[in-house]
């Protein structure tokens, strides 16, 4: 059994930054290929990065590209989401997730998922 628990949300103006944290119990981290979605208000989850495995590529949605980076810390069984420049569009409870198959752009290929953290980004 996988847990994760995500942190690191809050409340930021426009332009300002934020780190999220996903913390993994349970199996092999490090073997994991790990991902981040998010949900907004009234919209579907969708997919924001990911960070294949054994130092693999990661991959960003194009509305975040240049201002999100993923990355993972093995010896610590957590996932980040370093989050720059924000806009008030970014605002969406984020969720960390283990990829299981299929399409990373999914949330059908993860099969465990955090609890959410919310994003506020305020003009």
């Amino acid at each position: 059994q996988v847990q994760l628990v995500e942190s690191g949300g809050g409340s930021v103006q426009a332009g300002g930054s934020l780190r999220l944290s996903c913390a993994a119990s349970g199996g092999t981290f490090s073997r994991y290929t790990m991902g981040w979605f998010r949900q907004g208000p009234g919209k579907e989850r969708e997919f924001v990065a990911v960070s294949i495995w054994g130092g693999g590529n990661s991959y960003y949605a194009d509305s975040v590209k240049g201002r999100f980076t993923i990355a993972r810390d093995n010896a610590k069984n957590t996932v980040y989401l370093q989050m720059n420049s924000l806009k008030p569009e970014d605002t969406a409870v984020y969720y960390c997730a283990r990829f299981q198959g299929g399409s990373y752009y999914r949330s059908s290929g993860y099969d465990y998922w955090g609890q959410g953290t919310q994003v506020t980004v305020s003009s």
